[in-house]
């Protein structure tokens, strides 16, 4: 393949003449086969979450979060008013569609519509979430939305390097490693190395399709267990 070259002979990047910014996310409701996504309403979905939440008895879901865990829902309230109703990080609640309970959050962030690039962040899955159909379907939609819908070119994920599932989770949708930036920030007291992951639009199609299919209901078994693994289907596309 020829490189692209300045007048100076200098190598450059691709030419983005036609490129024109996109949108934001929108605060609109988000549908799948089993979740669906709401803008943060907190007095709709805090009683759920919190209850949701206190289900993981050891707190293990905040250990790489910069707040939380939270005692009451008073304290929970507290939080979510200060953080949750801000256009970036744009929150959105899971909503389980068999049961009709909020059961975990994710967000946009760093949202950067002039260049096409967007974050996925501040995921709290609590464990009525954990490891379903409706925790891929939550990552889809998302990322459906920015790249499908949207435009965006560039999907971001980030997580401190020492969390191993958040790591596994984003192999598992498709993303690839792009790195550890070391000493990155810091938080809770103590030093985070960011491990940074990405989906790019050139590569969205092949891993829209993939994702599709594997959450067909045709994959899962009367139990709801899926009958292939989507980590091992990723990496054959």
């Amino acid at each position: 393949m020829n490189q692209r070259q300045n007048h100076l002979g200098q190598p450059i990047g691709d030419p983005m003449e036609d490129w024109q910014p996109v949108s934001r996310p929108s605060r609109t409701i988000m549908e799948g086969q089993y979740c669906r996504l709401e803008p943060m309403d907190i007095d709709r979905h805090i009683s759920d979450l919190f209850a949701a939440f206190k289900l993981d008895k050891e707190d293990r879901n905040w250990t790489y979060l910069p707040y939380g865990p939270f005692e009451s829902e008073a304290d929970l309230r507290v939080w979510m008013t200060k953080t949750c109703l801000n256009d970036d990080p744009l929150f959105h609640t899971v909503i389980d569609k068999t049961t009709g309970k909020a059961v975990g959050v994710a967000t946009y962030l760093r949202i950067d519509p002039p260049v096409g690039v967007i974050e996925v962040g501040h995921i709290n899955f609590s464990p009525l979430l954990q490891r379903t159909a409706a925790a891929t379907e939550t990552m889809f939609l998302m990322m459906k939305r920015a790249f499908s819908e949207l435009g965006y070119r560039r999907y971001e994920w980030k997580c401190d390097n020492l969390n191993g599932p958040s790591k596994r989770a984003a192999e598992r949708l498709g993303f690839a490693f792009e790195g550890v930036f070391r000493q990155a920030t810091m938080y809770k007291g103590r030093n985070r190395d960011t491990a940074w992951f990405s989906i790019t639009d050139v590569e969205w199609p092949a891993i829209e399709r993939t994702i599709s299919a594997w959450l067909d209901a045709s994959n899962f078994d009367e139990n709801g267990a899926p009958l292939t693994s989507l980590h091992d289907t990723m990496k054959q596309r």
